[in-house]
C-alpha cells in the first residue's frame, strides 16, 4: 500500500491563487494531498486556476480583498465551513509598484503596505487563533529578496517586504509554543506577470528592449536566469510539510545566491 500523501488531510488556504506563484503554490499543495481553498479578488480567475488542480472537487475559492479586515475574516469563515480548519496558511498577495522615491505619493505607499504587509498581519490574525487553539498549523509569508536587501525605485515594496520579514520572526518566537509555525519564503525575480511591471520600468527608464530588461533581471540570479513560480512552490510546501516542524522564524531565499543570509 502506498504512502498518503504528505498534507492529506490537511486545510489549505493560499491568498493571491489565481495565478503567477499562488496558482504553483496552490497547485503543489494539491499534489501533495491538501485540500485548498484559492483567495483573491477575482472567482473567475481563482475558480479556472482550481480546475487545473488534482483532485479539483476538493478545492474551492473565496473572494477576498486582503486589505479588507471583514472581508478577510468572511472569507476564512466561508473557507472553514466548506473545507474545515485551517492548517495552513499561505500568504502570497502582493503588488510591487515601482517609481523613483520623489515620485511615491502617500497614497501609493500606503497602497503598497496595505496589501503587502496590512494583508498578510490581517489573514494571519483571522486564521493563527485557530491554529494555537489546535496547537497544529503552518503559516508561510510571501515576502521577496526585497525583504532582505534594497531595490531602487521600489522603496514602498521594499519597505513592505522587510516588514513582512519582521512580522513572520514576531510571530515564529509567539507562537512557537503552540506548534504552529511561521516562515517567510522569499524570491527574487521570478517568471510572473507581476514581473512585467519591473520590465516595463526598466524599458521606460532605458533604451533597452523588454527581452533585454528581462535578461538584465535574470543576470541578478548568479545562476543567471529567473527564479520558476515552481521552485518557490517547492519552498513553501516543504515549510507545510511534516519534516518541517523545527523550522520556525525563517525568511528561505530562493533566489540562486542573489542574496546570502546568515
Amino acid at each position: 500500500m502506498s504512502a498518503a500523501p504528505p498534507l492529506a488531510g490537511r486545510h489549505a488556504l493560499v491568498t493571491g491563487a489565481g495565478s503567477g506563484i499562488g496558482a504553483a503554490i496552490a497547485a503543489r499543495l494539491a499534489a501533495d494531498g491538501a485540500a485548498v481553498t484559492l483567495a483573491g479578488r477575482r472567482l473567475d480567475r481563482l475558480d479556472a486556476t482550481r480546475r487545473t488542480l488534482a483532485n479539483a472537487e476538493l478545492h474551492g475559492a473565496v473572494t477576498m480583498d486582503v486589505t479588507d479586515q471583514d472581508s478577510v475574516a468572511a472569507g476564512v469563515r466561508a473557507a472553514e465551513a466548506a473545507r474545515g480548519p485551517l492548517a495552513i496558511l499561505v500568504c502570497n498577495a502582493g503588488a510591487a509598484p515601482s517609481a523613483p522615491f520623489a515620485r511615491v505619493s502617500l497614497a501609493d505607499w500606503n497602497a503598497t503596505l496595505a496589501v503587502n504587509l496590512t494583508g498578510a498581519f490581517l489573514c494571519a490574525q483571522a486564521a493563527l487563533p485557530g491554529m494555537a487553539a489546535r496547537r497544529d498549523g503552518r503559516v508561510v509569508m510571501l515576502a521577496s529578496t526585497a525583504g532582505l536587501t534594497g531595490y531602487p525605485y521600489v522603496a514602498a515594496y521594499v519597505a513592505a517586504k522587510h516588514g513582512v520579514v519582521g512580522l513572520t520572526r514576531a510571530l515564529a518566537t509567539e507562537f512557537a509554543k503552540t506548534g504552529v509555525t511561521v516562515n517567510a519564503v522569499c524570491p527574487g525575480y521570478t517568471d510572473t506577470p507581476l514581473l512585467e511591471g519591473a520590465v516595463d520600468a526598466i524599458v521606460a527608464k532605458t533604451s533597452r528592449s523588454p527581452d533585454e530588461a528581462r535578461a538584465a533581471l535574470a543576470r541578478a540570479n548568479p545562476q543567471g536566469r529567473l527564479v520558476t513560480p515552481e521552485e518557490v512552490a517547492d519552498a513553501v510546501a516543504w515549510l507545510c510539510s511534516p519534516g518541517a516542524a523545527s523550522i520556525n522564524g525563517q525568511a528561505i531565499a530562493v533566489a540562486g545566491g542573489e542574496v546570502m543570509t546568515g
